[in-house]
């Protein structure tokens, strides 16, 4: 588990992750590192769902891009009014179809229904929200979608070290690994409150 998290937290390469680990006395490859990665983050998020917070009823939604395997994908994100990281959607589509599998995955995992969505003017939202969540009221105005904005250089921050991104699944992983590990530091699970910030997810391993 430390090598996923330090994956998943730090600014580091898998090879990064290798020299590190060699350096306490564990040989491993950097390949299978990497497959540690993809095949351990969604285990460990899923094992912490009973624990995670409910998320606000105000979410901002947004869309950044990153590159895989030399190909521009967006990236859906969404976060509550206290900051916690709703979802992450990776979409080779900015479309109706991706928004709506956005939302509908959001809706199905966390099953809170909120009263207000805040989106940019982009035109695919108002007849999705309005399918989707009837109920909530959208929100568009200038600079009301700060939040979400600001957010996203959290997630740039993380992949600017890497050697790209491989396929749609690696990239689905790893970012929505990034965000559970984004939402455990900031508080939003009852899980390692006991550690200050930075040491929670080291707290959540040793009493794993």
């Amino acid at each position: 588990m430390v090598a996923v998290r330090w994956y998943l937290r730090y600014g580091l390469s898998y090879r990064d992750v290798e020299e590190l680990l060699v350096e306490r006395g564990v040989e491993v490859d950097h390949v299978t590192v990497h497959r540690w990665v993809q095949r351990f983050t969604p285990l460990l998020a899923d094992a912490a769902r009973f624990a995670r917070h409910s998320p606000g009823d105000r979410w901002f939604v947004d869309e950044t891009y990153v590159k895989v395997n030399g190909v521009w994908r967006y990236v859906y994100r969404a976060i509550d009014q206290d900051g916690q990281v709703i979802d992450v959607v990776v979409s080779a589509h900015r479309d109706a179809d991706a928004a709506r599998r956005f939302f509908g995955r959001a809706l199905a995992t966390l099953k809170v229904t909120p009263t207000e969505v805040v989106t940019d003017a982009a035109a695919i939202y108002p007849a999705v929200i309005e399918e989707s969540i009837p109920s909530a009221w959208h929100h568009v105005e200038r600079y009301v979608n700060n939040p979400i904005e600001a957010d996203h250089s959290q997630l740039k921050h993380r992949l600017r070290p890497m050697r790209g991104l491989r396929t749609d699944r690696t990239a689905q992983v790893i970012i929505a690994g990034h965000a559970f590990m984004q939402n455990l530091r900031r508080g939003y699970y009852e899980l390692g409150l006991d550690a200050p910030p930075a040491l929670r997810v080291a707290a959540l391993r040793a009493s794993s």
